[in-house]
């Protein structure tokens, strides 16, 4: 009896936090119209896939629509994370619509990011990462080959990976909002030898580094600051992975401020005084997960080099904030400012969308 009463008072929390949520917290819309979306004036913005989602509702969370971009051969190729599948998205007739998603692969464990690299295929799963060769649009499982397998699972599940010079970049997020880690490949990005099956941490204290690129020989990184602690605070972060570099998390965030919430200890001299600040500062729980330099011939000069960054948007913020993409103008290789580049998928507190990556497509548009 004490236990039917234990089950039927869980049963009510969840259902009053259940109605809570959807009633005053943020909202989902299944219906979108790009024509709502609003981006700076000589731009326009349209559908060019769609009906990739299982359900069509953009919930907080790892949502089962498209994920992490990659182009080939013209084609656009997106992970489906929780729907388990790589798709591809060809466009034979240049019109610049999707002619319908073709399945890569399926069965896969929360695939998130993909990458091509000297005619292989890689995909990160929430529990290890893989590479095949194509067959036309579809994976050749005669070639399929597991490099990295037992990746730490739970917590944050995204798995992003970028490959330069024979070595594959690993990103794993926490396995909580903030904590210490037993396991030193979390909250961290390592460098992996495709050839030798072996990988090293190589940066650490990175909460969440959930896009990662190459450009002008450096290795960007988004972050995602921890919960609970504001509305302001910490910022969502842009870095430049450095080698041996540690980036604070969990005791350290933003310029070098002691999270004196999660760590009370008393020291001597500032912990975080020799930890790697970021690059670059951005309103906290904007969720900053995709990002991209812009190097294609479709936008106006000015937006050459500047970093478009994917704000997935917050979950815990009374006023919800992201939902957005921004634009950061670069000076000299080093970001200085933001601004909104497409705004529309938060109005109020209803959500239609939740960007989560970026890509130049080969005509320069921003997919």
């Amino acid at each position: 009896m004490k236990k039917l009463r234990i089950i039927i008072f869980l049963l009510i929390i969840l259902a009053v936090f259940v109605f809570g949520y959807f009633q005053l917290g943020i909202r989902p819309r299944v219906e979108q119209n790009a024509s709502e979306i609003k981006v700076p004036p000589g731009f326009k913005i349209e559908v060019f896939a769609e009906g990739l989602s299982a359900s069509p509702a953009s919930y907080p969370g790892p949502n089962d629509g498209p994920r992490f971009l990659e182009i080939k051969d013209g084609v656009l190729f997106t992970s489906l994370m929780r729907q388990g599948k790589v798709v591809a998205l060809p466009d034979k007739d240049g019109n610049g619509k999707a002619d319908g998603a073709v399945t890569v692969i399926e069965g896969l464990r929360n695939p998130h990011g993909i990458v091509f690299s000297d005619g292989w295929f890689y995909v990160a799963e929430e529990n290890r990462i893989s590479r095949f060769k194509l067959e036309g649009l579809k994976a050749d499982k005669n070639t399929l080959e597991v490099l990295f397998d037992n990746l730490p699972s739970g917590g944050h599940i995204t798995r992003t990976i970028r490959i330069s010079n024979d070595t594959l970049y690993l990103s794993i997020g926490s396995s909580c909002n903030v904590c210490y880690e037993e396991d030193e490949r979390r909250a961290a990005i390592s460098a992996c030898s495709i050839e030798n099956k072996t990988c090293l941490v190589i940066a650490k204290g990175l909460r969440n580094s959930v896009g990662m690129i190459f450009y002008d020989g450096k290795l960007w990184a988004t972050d995602n600051g921890r919960d609970m602690i504001g509305e302001d605070v910490p910022p969502e972060e842009i870095n430049i992975i450095r080698e041996g570099k540690n980036y604070g998390w969990p005791v350290c965030y933003g310029n070098r401020i002691h999270d004196t919430d999660f760590d009370k200890n008393v020291y001597i001299r500032n912990p975080c005084e020799d930890t790697e600040p970021p690059v670059f500062e951005m309103q906290a729980h904007s969720a900053p997960l995709g990002l991209t330099f812009y190097n294609g011939n479709n936008f106006p000069e000015e937006y050459q080099g500047n970093l478009f960054v994917a704000f997935h948007g917050s979950w815990n913020r009374n006023i919800p904030t992201g939902y957005k993409i921004v634009r950061i103008h670069m000076e000299d290789g080093v970001p200085k400012n933001i601004e909104d580049f497409a705004t529309g998928w938060l109005k109020n507190f209803t959500v239609t969308g939740r960007p989560v990556d970026l890509i130049v497509g080969d005509d320069g548009s921003l997919l």
